[in-house]
């Protein structure tokens, strides 16, 4: 039959088709002599099998391995007995295979059970285990043909067999001698000690080269121009990596005699160190840890807080790999910028400046031996806790192990101890607030909160800390002095026209009164801006070609307005002013004007401008009618101060930027104000045409024009300076506002109540934020170096009639010189005898 062969030389070796099969040839010749031999209860031949891969060992192609099923191999009756071999012998012979490569070197136990257990080309269909006479382990398994057609040559010569044989057959194989057993039981124990050593201990063990290679969570450092910090931003921990080199040698000494004074000889654990922290304990005296530096490191960062002895085996393993892959210096230093001091003080660099105002570089001995001594119990040792002297007794122990350890001698110990500690106030440190909170939300909108609270970035702002101190002192010295007026709180901003850099954000009287809201920043709040917003109406009126002495009647005049009331607008004096020129009317500010002005350009046209300057809080236009030129919309500060840096800048309105650089904490630079820092790169757009700008400007510096409503000497008048300035206060007294500015300088003043209650006292426009502006814009100018506005081109300077019944001079009882765009001056002029600048101008 196809798929057989005859034995002529009573056996035949037998060469594998593939890899990983078991081959048996059955013979019926050597089955019937087997069988009348040994007296088996079956009949068997000798069989061969190859194994050229098993269990992942592999052996030589052509190597034959003979047996014969009948050899004896011994087995002790108390391992057979084994209750749960005996139930699980079936399961357990199928999957032995895996097991049978860990004692391989047992080579008859190899293949007897291999061939037996999974061998492709017999199914083992039904089994008994029992225990015969002999005190032998007897398999009894009945094999039929397989279930499966593996190959034609294998399943042809099977078939064959049992064809011949005609008969299932039974056979007994005796396993398991005892040295075999033995070895099977002590491989297993290896095989499952150490799966449990991978499974709970390596299993998800960190990587020790992590400790280099991430960075842990960083302290944010917002600081003004000249590199004061103004505040520090973090999650849950306040830290700053310095290098080894910025750290005080003292603290360094300290922190290895108290922490670990095995540092430097041990590799990652100390033995000694465990010893003597239990010997210290058990005797009563201070409590000491038997970790290392090292382990200590590996265990805030990278490991859990869990007091488990998996933790602990870990930290230890963690420990010795960290030691191989860094020096010393490498973890002292890793160490010392992670450590936790107390609160959310973490690294020695934020510790120092925690308990002591100053950097970690210059740390004395005794401030390095109480700061060492933190770590151990931060809430127990602090110096600001209940028990201050706890913290005095820890110091003393740092110094007297420095000593102890050679780092110190007796005599500078004592010193130390003698030293006289001037701890930092215990309060929130933060300057600038209001700036800080406004400058932080906008870095938030950009990068992100986690790059803001964790990454370390050291941002240097546009802020001057100087003159921001000397104008919050300026606002709550003149709101003390307003309190009998009913005033409560003031605010005031200055910023760069040009640039859009913000030198000083005072956003209320005091940040911490809470009484009055102090935590509110009024300049970026929205309020009625009074009379302050004129100027936009009169710029709009100068594009579509009134000029400086363009005539309006201020006299009583009803608006009927179809849908609303009538309304007839009134002057803050309670005055009309008869026939006023465009200049006058804006100078003194009369409202009738400014209300036949706007009727004439319209609301609509206004609202567009004023969102093309950058104001935000007009969207609802069916809101504003006629009274929109009176402060009847709210605005924001912020966004009065890019309308009026518009006219100091020739018609660019510039965005305003609180930030001059930022750096990450390896101090690459991610961002730079190129506008600030070298006048490039400004975010700017045209929307006044630069001789309106002037014009307006011009109007606004006029001491003269504003007298009839201010007088000459009010605070809106700065001797030899050409300032631009104007007032705003609404009907009913709830804002009062000042907006003024030279060519690089604005400065806006605001006063009020943040609960929006009347300043029922207070008498006009010049009363309260008026006299803040003076001395604040008196500050920034230089007296030696007098400020005027450069005169654009496409202007003409020409005499006009100040005579307002007759503007053309002939019969004009006096006359001055105005600036006219080209084209719109009057056809004819004045002469003058001898043509004076205002006394607002130098």
């Amino acid at each position: 039959m196809a798929g057989t062969r005859k034995n002529t030389s009573g056996s035949q070796k037998f060469r594998p088709q593939s890899d990983q099969v078991v081959k048996i040839r059955y013979y019926r010749q050597h089955l019937l002599t087997y069988a009348q031999q040994k007296k088996a209860t079956f009949s068997s031949p000798a069989q061969t099998i190859t194994v050229r891969q098993l269990s992942g060992t592999i052996f030589s192609q052509e190597k034959l391995l003979s047996w014969k099923i009948a050899q004896q191999l011994k087995l002790k009756p108390s391992f057979a007995r084994h209750a749960g071999l005996r139930r699980f012998w079936p399961a357990l012979a199928d999957g032995w295979g895996w097991i049978i490569g860990l004692a391989h070197q047992y080579q008859r136990f190899v293949d007897v059970t291999y061939a037996i257990s999974i061998s492709p080309y017999v199914k083992i269909s039904r089994g008994i285990a029992r225990w015969n006479r002999k005190q032998s382990w007897s398999f009894r398994r009945t094999i039929s043909a397989p279930t499966e057609d593996f190959s034609t040559q294998t399943s042809t010569s099977l078939k064959s067999f049992f064809a011949a044989l005609g008969r299932p057959f039974y056979y007994t194989v005796k396993l398991f001698p005892f040295h075999t057993a033995l070895a099977l039981f002590l491989s297993a124990a290896i095989l499952i000690f150490t799966w449990f050593t991978n499974e709970l201990i390596f299993v998800g063990l960190p990587d020790p080269q992590a400790l280099s290679l991430t960075t842990p969570p960083l302290t944010t450092r917002i600081m003004d121009r000249n590199g004061e910090v103004l505040f520090r931003l973090y999650e849950e921990e306040n830290r700053t990596i310095v290098p080894l080199s910025k750290i005080s040698p003292y603290l360094i000494k300290a922190t290895v005699a108290i922490e670990d004074q095995d540092f430097y000889s041990h590799h990652g654990i100390s033995i000694s160190g465990i010893f003597r922290a239990l010997l210290s304990n058990s005797q009563g005296l201070t409590t000491q840890g038997g970790s290392t530096i090292t382990q200590q490191l590996v265990k805030n960062r990278l490991l859990t807080t869990e007091q488990t002895l998996r933790r602990k085996i870990r930290e230890a393993i963690l420990a010795v790999l960290a030691e191989g892959i860094y020096n010393k210096n490498q973890i002292l230093e890793m160490y010392l910028n992670q450590v936790a001091y107390g609160g959310s003080t973490y690294g020695i660099e934020e510790a120092a400046h925690r308990y002591f105002s100053k950097t970690a570089a210059k740390l004395t001995l005794a401030e390095s031996a109480l700061i060492a001594g933190l770590p151990a119990a931060p809430s127990v040792y602090t110096p600001f806790g209940s028990n201050p002297e706890l913290a005095k007794s820890r110091q003393l122990e740092v110094l007297r192990r420095m000593v102890e350890d050679g780092y110190i001698s007796e005599a500078e110990a004592q010193a130390a101890a003698d030293e006289n500690l001037h701890y930092a106030n215990d309060i929130i440190d933060i300057q600038a607030p209001h700036f800080v909170m406004y400058a932080k939300q906008l870095l938030a909108e950009k990068y992100g909160e986690d790059l803001l609270y964790r990454g370390g970035l050291e941002i240097k702002t546009t802020l001057d800390l100087k003159l921001q101190n000397d104008v919050q002192k300026k606002v709550t010295d003149e709101i003390d002095q307003l309190v009998r007026l009913r005033v409560s709180n003031g605010a005031a901003l200055i910023t760069n026209p040009r640039t859009g850099e913000i030198y000083a954000m005072v956003g209320s009287k005091n940040y911490f009164d809470f009484d009055h809201d102090g935590q509110v920043n009024v300049t970026l709040r929205p309020r009625q801006p009074g009379s302050s917003i004129k100027p936009l109406t009169y710029a709009l009126a100068l594009e579509r070609g009134s000029t400086v002495t363009s005539i309006i009647q201020d006299q009583p005049i009803t608006f009927n307005i179809p849908g609303s009331k009538p309304y007839s607008p009134q002057n803050y004096d309670g005055k009309f002013h008869g026939n006023v020129t465009l200049k006058e009317a804006l100078a003194s500010s009369y409202n009738i004007p400014a209300v036949k002005t706007l009727q004439q350009i319209g609301v609509n046209t206004m609202i567009d401008k004023a969102e093309e300057v950058g104001i935000s809080t007009w969207n609802d236009r069916h809101r504003f009618g006629l009274s929109l030129t009176l402060g009847g919309g709210e605005v924001l500060m912020v966004e009065m101060a890019k309308l009026y840096g518009a006219f100091a800048n020739d018609g660019y309105v510039t965005d305003l930027n609180p930030i001059l650089e930022i750096k990450d904490h390896q101090g690459t630079v991610l961002y730079q104000n190129t506008c600030a820092m070298e006048g490039l790169g400004c975010s700017r757009k045209k929307v006044f045409d630069s001789r309106i700008a002037f014009l307006i400007s011009n109007i606004l510096s006029d001491n003269a024009a504003r007298t009839p409503a201010f007088g000459p000497l009010s605070t809106l008048f700065i001797p030899n300076q050409q300032v631009a300035v104007k007032t705003g206060t609404t009907n009913n007294l709830r804002d009062n506002w000042t907006f003024g500015y030279t060519s690089d300088r604005f400065v806006g003043v605001w006063v009020g109540n943040n609960d929006n209650q009347s300043m029922s006292y207070v008498a006009s426009g010049v009363t309260g934020a008026s006299s803040i502006w003076n001395k604040v814009m008196t500050t920034l100018l230089d007296e030696n170096n007098p400020h005027i506005f450069k005169v654009p081109a496409g202007l003409v300077k020409v005499a006009s009639c100040l005579s307002s019944d007759n503007p053309t001079c002939p019969g004009c009882r006096s006359s001055k010189e105005e600036y006219y765009i080209v084209g719109t001056q009057p056809k004819q002029t004045c002469r003058v005898a001898q043509a004076k600048q205002p006394t607002s101008t130098p």
